[in-house]
């Protein structure tokens, strides 16, 4: 996990960046707004997180958070000012800022309000990992297998299904736990950019190399390297990445010596890599090295049983961060979200499921505050129906609905004769009809 320092006095910022060095945290140094908007752009990682100086050389801060929460970024933010003002406070707040601290008060501060968001990050792996759907439970048996090993693992699944927790997951598992994991995103990476970023690049090598560069490679020496959309890299880059996998050693840009190369690789992508190499997008050496071992993860849809704890664990996150009590879900938005596919998997569930919070405004979270369509066509069904559990699933809801409706039909209204006939108590009916919105009028 990664702190974006974003701050024009550049003594300051490199105390802040050292300060959180010493505590284990990588840092990244920016000094300009729109420099911050380029490097979110091409390299935020979605553990990221954001310190920004509250006046910059181009504007305030907050309107940098305030572009980030409408582009869809969610990452935290921090905004730090040398001088106590409230009213910035309370704006920054309504933002969605995760903090407002004043530099006198840096070093008591930062830390906890850090440590808080490691926690929270954390324990969304932990939620992830904790997926008790069968699909999971055959894939974390898999993570068990291979995470004390050397091998590269390729991991397969659409966008949104937690691939990159995954990944994380394998490492903290293995022997090189205690080594940097390091996380690069292809699709972010400007293609003639790709080899130095990889490998680094020595002064001079190309116009703008003013000093040597370290790579990818160097920063995660001795531990893991986690390519994601690794169909996006360069055939150039792809070969440098074999030679570095199998050889054992890589050579920067520009330079004249090999360096030794100590690094695991996981991949990760959403698409069909024989495709791409029968399209001579992808090389087929790399695949095959690649592939040592390989995982799917399977989509949101395919594990029903998955939805509700999920979002369950998001209604309580999102709820201690804004300090909401929202206690749960009514019984009609749980089958809403049952029902709906979930194109967009576990990361479309964590922002619907966050809109709902705070649209909730503390109460419990009715099938109105969900931003899906409550009833789906054939066509938008498509995939989560191929799901047999899912299927299934639906089928009993279904069926459970009309025997409620025909036992009251039969009984001509009375509630207590249509419970006898179902078998329950008239209060599990209540409930039921409730759940179903089944009016008896």
């Amino acid at each position: 996990m990664r702190v974006i320092v974003i701050e024009d006095n550049i003594l300051f910022c490199d105390y802040i960046c050292g300060y959180l060095q010493k505590a284990g945290w990588k840092t990244v140094k920016i000094h300009h707004l729109a420099q911050a908007r380029k490097f979110m752009l091409s390299s935020l990682g979605e553990e990221d997180t954001l310190l920004a100086d509250l006046r910059l050389p181009d504007g305030e801060s907050t309107s940098l958070l305030e572009w980030m929460r409408k582009q869809g970024y969610s990452q935290p933010f921090i905004i730090m000012t040398q001088y106590e003002d409230i009213h910035a406070a309370i704006h920054a707040m309504k933002l969605g800022a995760e903090d407002y601290i004043l530099k006198p008060l840096i070093e008591d501060k930062l830390l906890p309000v850090m440590e808080k968001i490691r926690s929270r990050n954390l324990s969304f792996s932990k939620v992830i990992y904790e997926r008790k759907s069968k699909a999971f439970n055959e894939l974390y048996h898999y993570i068990r297998l291979v995470a004390p090993t050397d091998m590269s693992v390729l991991i397969w699944g659409e966008t949104g299904t937690g691939k990159e927790h995954l990944a994380g997951n394998i490492h903290r598992q293995s022997l090189r736990a205690n080594k940097p994991y390091v996380t690069v995103d292809c699709g972010m990476l400007p293609k003639e950019l790709a080899a130095s970023a990889f490998f680094g690049h020595v002064k001079g090598a190309f116009t703008g190399a003013l000093k040597e560069k370290a790579g990818y490679f160097q920063e995660a020496h001795g531990g893991t390297l986690f390519i994601d959309e690794v169909e996006n890299l360069p055939l150039e880059t792809q070969q440098m990445l074999l030679r570095a996998m199998e050889e054992r050693r890589y050579r920067p840009v520009g330079g004249g010596q090999d360096r030794r190369s100590d690094v695991r690789i996981i991949a990760a992508t959403n698409e069909n890599l024989h495709k791409a190499v029968a399209e001579k997008r992808f090389r087929a050496d790399l695949l095959y090295r690649l592939q040592d071992f390989t995982m799917t993860v399977p989509a949101l849809c395919h594990c029903p049983e998955d939805i509700l704890p999920l979002a369950d664990f998001f209604r309580r996150q999102y709820s201690e961060k804004w300090q909401l009590e929202v206690s749960d879900f009514d019984e009609p938005a749980k089958r809403m979200l049952l029902e709906h596919s979930w194109p967009g998997n576990v990361r479309e569930l964590k922002q619907v499921v966050q809109a709902a919070v705070v649209l909730s405004e503390g109460q419990c979270i009715s099938s109105r505050y969900l931003k899906i369509t409550p009833t789906l066509g054939p066509e938008t069904m498509k995939v989560g129906r191929n799901s047999k559990k899912m299927q299934s699933l639906l089928q009993e809801e279904e069926q459970a609905e009309q025997q409620i409706r025909q036992a009251i039909a039969e009984s001509n209204g009375n509630l207590t004769q249509a419970a006898a006939l179902l078998g329950i108590s008239r209060p599990t009916l209540y409930k039921k009809m409730n759940r179903y919105g089944i009016s008896n009028q």
